[in-house]
């Protein structure tokens, strides 16, 4: 019996990874269908600020569908995107080449000449994402560079390469309307940044290059059919096959409480795109249940993060701070340390609330204790000043968000299993030796610059209370290897134990990049796309 096939290929997730794959393979003559759990957004529904949670917050079963996530599991908080366009929507624009030492590390070393072959995907991936250096340098940059300068670190300053639209030379206000000026004519129109420094927001002004104004727009108009708000159920391959005959997904509505509108497609290929998080869980699902059990052992090992501590400088009264891009600079306070300038735009308050007073010690109990004679010290010498720096309305005016991150290597272990606390199902749960909640020398760095530029420091809540680390960059658990003894998936992204199934997302990640993964998941699913070869015949229709 010949098999139709809905499409000749699915792929579930529309981020980086399921974008670019979107894009190739319609463009090699594949009939493409992008599963996506989350919803479409544009500038006409974009939060007007993320204290209407409703809009910004994504968890369904509370009613909550936005677009910006928050994970807690046992030794990290992770912070991801649900949204056509996947993490893109939320993210801060980053675009960074990791060091060439990250290929001769992890499970991914000796696989390929790697620093010989990823350049061109690098470039490709460059292109496609319209990076540039930041030209919005703001108030939030300029007060990191004498921070820096008084480190005695200056030289190491430098403007973010991001993926934002600033117009032609001559624009330095922004807001001003251009043709599409990245794909020839084949892309939408576009409005040169004007620095209003909502970038994780969502960008109300058309300037921010997420994936629904590239590879996912251009792979819709070439065709590729995105089913948005739809969460992926089940995936099993054809005939009790290995995958040599495709597979058939089962859908239900992705944000409905009560509407499950469950339903089912085929197609030849599949592609996992889901986010480290999301394909990570739907693959651990797919192997308990015996719909795909030959998926490795590896599955859920090493998976790390950037070695990250979130921190804050907030100035009441002073200079605004939410201007420029999301990130628009940086510095290197050791070889190991870098820090970025974060922010959010005026009005977007929300994560003032995970933010205290700052606080040194070590990590326990004891920096609680320590926490509470700070705060009751710091009320008692400056009263108004304190209560001002811990008043969650204007925090993104007021504040630098620092994001500081360390290439020194480290991992978790994901494992799907019952919590103890709700033995009705399954969950996501980590487990392994803590990552580092605390970096001295960072907190250093914030405690001194508070002096230097009369500001009030401040520490992320879960790192002081509970000694978890917060990171918006999940990586790994579906890791690069030689054999499935060693990973999950191949040099070319194939799923070891499976014909025609691949993963293109940040859990094929194999090392600790020590910088925003995005552009390296998008130059490793071009890489991964370059080995599928344009579609010469698929079987015919008919029935037996």
């Amino acid at each position: 019996m010949s098999q139709q096939y809905d499409y000749d290929v699915i792929i579930i997730g529309s981020g980086f990874g399921g974008s670019v794959s979107a894009l190739r393979l319609t463009e090699k003559g594949y009939r493409v269908g992008v599963i996506e759990m989350g919803r479409r957004w544009s500038p006409e529904n974009m939060p007007s600020t993320n204290w209407k949670i409703w809009n910004f917050l994504w968890r369904p079963m509370l009613g909550l569908k936005g677009f910006f996530s928050l994970r807690f599991f046992r030794h990290v908080m992770v912070l991801h995107g649900n949204a056509v366009g996947g993490g893109s929507v939320t993210y801060a624009n980053t675009l960074l080449v990791p060091p060439e030492s990250v290929w001769t590390d992890g499970s991914w070393r000796g696989l390929d000449n790697w620093q010989a072959v990823m350049p061109a995907h690098y470039a490709t991936a460059k292109k496609m994402l319209g990076v540039n250096k930041n030209k919005r340098l703001a108030a939030a940059d300029h007060a990191l560079k004498k921070m820096a300068e008084h480190q005695g670190r200056g030289d190491t300053f430098y403007s973010t390469d991001v993926g934002v639209f600033f117009g032609d030379a001559d624009d330095t206000s922004g807001g001003k309307r251009y043709p599409d000026p990245y794909f020839n004519g084949e892309g939408p129109e576009r409005h040169s940044c004007i620095g209003c420094g909502s970038c994780m927001t969502g960008c109300v002004h058309n300037a921010k290059n997420s994936l629904d104004k590239n590879y996912l727009y251009l792979a819709e108009a070439k065709g590729a059919k995105v089913h948005e708000e739809t969460r992926v159920s089940d995936v099993r391959p054809l005939n009790n096959s290995d995958g040599k005959d495709g597979y058939e997904v089962f859908t239900q509505h992705g944000t409905a409480l009560f509407s499950k509108n469950r339903k089912r497609f085929t197609a030849k290929k599949i592609i996992f795109a889901a986010s480290s998080l999301g394909t990570q869980e739907l693959l651990f699902k797919l192997k308990q249940s015996g719909a795909m059990p030959k998926i490795s052992d590896e599955l859920g090992n090493r998976v790390r993060t950037n070695a990250e501590s979130l921190l804050a400088l907030r100035f009441p009264g002073g200079e605004d701070m939410s201007k420029g891009v999301a990130i628009g600079s940086g510095f290197y306070l050791d070889e190991y340390t870098h820090i970025e300038a974060t922010r959010y735009g005026k009005g977007h308050d929300l994560l003032s609330l995970l933010f205290t007073p700052l606080t040194g010690g070590t990590p326990g109990i004891g920096r609680t204790f320590l926490w509470f004679f700070t705060l009751l010290g710091s009320l008692l010498r400056h009263p108004l000043k304190t209560v001002r720096g811990c008043n969650p309305f204007g925090f993104a005016k007021q504040t630098i968000i620092f994001l500081c991150m360390q290439t020194i290597d480290g991992h978790l272990n994901m494992r799907y299993r019952r919590p103890w606390y709700w033995p009705f199902t399954k969950v996501l749960q980590t487990e392994g030796q803590p990552i580092p909640s605390f970096i001295p020398a960072a907190n250093k760095f914030v405690a001194d610059s508070a002096k230097q530029l009369d500001g009030i420091g401040a520490s992320m809540v879960s790192e002081l209370f509970f000694n978890i680390p917060t990171t918006a960059h999940c990586m790994g658990g579906c890791g690069m290897g030689s054999s499935a003894q060693t990973g999950v998936i191949d040099s070319q992204n194939r799923l070891f134990g499976y014909d025609n199934a691949y993963v293109c997302d940040g859990s094929m990640l194999g090392a600790n990049l020590g910088v925003n993964p995005s552009l390296t998941i998008t130059a490793l699913t071009e890489r991964a796309m370059s080995f599928i070869p344009a579609k010469h015949a698929i079987p015919a229709v008919s029935e037996a």
